[in-house]
């Protein structure tokens, strides 16, 4: 599939364009097609030679042609025709947090900056400050904003992993010499962030998989190359390792490489207590030095009478000892999700009409869902005043007796204004069937200001969620600063839930929160906050947050059906 190759160049444009200050209209034009091609079920390259991209919302003629241009050249002549105007140290720059684009282009223009290095010796050496729109703290804060993105430098997201992964898989699966391919490592333990791919395959003939593999067209070099393994760096700078084992290793192998090494070592200790040593390819019996060659992880589990801990819980983390006592969680399933609590429409700055998302939802066997449209302070996002918040009301009332099979509950993501305040008073909110509160501007408030900002909507008896609570943006912005015991302690006493945002670029709760949320007694909701009909799939993102959060079904309140869901919401007033 060409889907992320489309994706990518379209996004790329919309960031030249945006630097070198080009149509608003015309910049969210390639974004929105990027996130459309991205979304995509099908494969862009089949509905090119169907002629089918018309039916995909925002893709108008002149991108067609460009889609088609990419499929049959791997590029756009607009594309690389940006590419030698735009510097591209100048992109890298928009992943800066609280860098943005006039910014960078007032820093290019009147210092000639064209790489993050440059950046960072300027500001070093105080140079930004005085820029028009620039002073001491953006200075610092350009600072700050880079040595953050040098820690995640190298790393990608989940979905681009899972799509790079998917891609050299149907690869190696086309390859007849492959017996079984899978992934392994983070990817397969589903962490937020990845820093290289693990690819384990089994085969009796590694000289052929590896020729096969050298064919792949994202190879930017070869780091190493023997008889069973191959490391690669792909052109997106990650780095990619292939494993190829005998057919009887293959389980052994792809436990072993998937990890964590924490949980691997631990795993070898209670083992050894038992009378094996655990290796790479096989399991040893200790006491005869029978190789065995176990045919499932399960099995591997099974020799330590222990049952099988699931690769989203390999970290080390207590996951072993409650094995051993028969006490692992029964992990949250995808299927476990009735209803997503968090969208946003094209009342707001969603892209689809609230009937779209109704039906689309039903099809995905969802029993409810709510349309959370942002409020009015949120300018940029056309967001709703009371006038437009009760006239979509009763749309949603109309919808309800018009759309069957599901439900839709009438909501707002209602911003905690930097005053404490929230958006909307509490004789509007009552009307509604969900309140959801969050924090879209002042991040750079103190720690205590920001903590007592959300304190206070959780306190506020309408509030029954708090969605995206640390606002951080993996890779671009870091958390902001909150006490964060004191927001659990706080949504505990008042039954308000926090949220897991699906949003593969949030996922905020993260694992280690959304755990200690638990364990205080905190319920959780998986939302994907989204803002188009395919980023529904998003949901898979912040189940698999949970399953490494140790939660189980009764821990999320969007497992419920709709009557003890309505109840959960109810109780906050009471």
């Amino acid at each position: 599939m060409k889907n992320y190759l489309v994706s990518f160049i379209f996004s790329d444009i919309a960031d030249m364009l945006e630097i070198k200050g080009e149509n608003i209209f015309k910049i969210r034009a390639y974004r929105k097609a990027a996130r459309a091609i991205a979304n995509l079920a099908e494969d862009v390259e089949c509905l090119v030679k169907t002629s089918s991209l018309a039916g995909i919302e925002g893709i108008g003629k002149a991108l067609e042609e460009k889609i088609k241009e990419i499929i049959n050249s791997g590029t756009c002549e607009y594309y690389e025709k940006l590419k030698s105007e735009v510097p591209k140290g100048l992109v890298e720059m928009l992943k800066i947090p609280g860098l943005g684009a006039k910014k960078i282009r007032t820093i290019y223009e009147k210092l000639n900056i064209t790489t993050i290095e440059e950046l960072q010796q300027a500001a070093k050496q105080r140079k930004l400050r005085g820029l028009p729109g620039i002073g001491v703290k953006t200075e610092q804060g350009i600072l700050k904003g880079i040595e953050m993105l040098k820690g995640t430098m190298g790393k990608i997201l989940l979905p681009t992993a899972l799509f790079l992964a998917e891609e050299m898989m149907a690869l190696l699966r086309s390859n007849p010499a492959v017996e079984k391919v899978d992934a392994a490592g983070d990817l397969r333990r589903k962490q937020e962030l990845i820093s290289k791919l693990e690819i384990v395959i089994s085969s009796n003939k590694p000289g052929k998989i590896i020729d096969g593999l050298l064919t792949y067209h994202r190879i930017k070099e070869v780091k190493e190359r023997s008889e069973e393994t191959l490391k690669v760096l792909l052109d997106l700078g990650i780095m990619v390792n292939f494993h190829i084992v005998e057919p009887v290793s293959f389980w052994s192998c792809l436990h072993y490489f998937t990890g964590s090494e924490e949980h691997v070592g631990r795993l070898r200790e209670v083992a050894r207590e038992k009378g094996y040593d655990i290796q790479k390819n096989y399991v040893i019996r200790i006491k005869s030095g029978e190789l065995l060659y176990p045919e499932s992880e399960e099995k591997i589990y099974g020799l330590l009478d222990m049952p099988y801990v699931i690769p989203e819980l390999r970290e080390n983390r207590g996951e072993i000892e409650a094995a051993l006592k028969r006490k692992l969680p029964k992990s949250l399933e995808i299927g476990d999700i009735k209803g997503d609590l968090h969208i946003h429409s094209n009342w707001s700055d969603g892209l689809n009409s609230i009937e779209e998302i109704a039906i689309k939802a039903r099809e995905k066997g969802y029993e409810y869902i709510a349309i959370t449209d942002h409020s009015k302070s949120l300018k940029v996002a056309h967001g709703l005043d009371e006038e437009r918040l009760f006239k979509q009301m009763e749309q949603i009332k109309k919808l309800n007796n018009e759309i069957k099979g599901i439900r839709i509950l009438s909501g707002i993501e209602v911003d905690i204004l930097s005053n404490d305040l929230l958006d909307f008073d509490d004789d509007i909110l009552k009307e509604l069937d969900i309140v959801i509160a969050s924090i879209h501007s002042g991040f750079s408030q103190d720690k205590e200001k920001l903590t007592r900002r959300i304190l206070k909507a959780i306190y506020n008896p309408y509030v029954n969620i708090i969605a995206h609570p640390t606002g951080r943006m993996l890779a671009k912005r870091d958390p902001y600063e909150i006490d964060v015991d004191a927001v659990l302690k706080a949504a505990a006493e008042t039954n308000t839930v926090l949220e897991i945002n699906s949003s593969p670029d949030r996922l905020d709760l993260n694992d280690e929160f959304a755990r200690k949320a638990k364990e205080m007694g905190v319920k959780i909701v998986i939302n994907t906050d989204t803002h188009e009909l395919e980023g529904l799939n998003d949901i898979k993102y912040g189940v698999w947050v949970a399953r490494r959060a140790w939660l189980e079904k009764e821990d999320v309140i969007n497992t419920r059906t709709l009557p003890h869901l309505m109840e959960i919401l109810r109780q906050k007033r009471k």
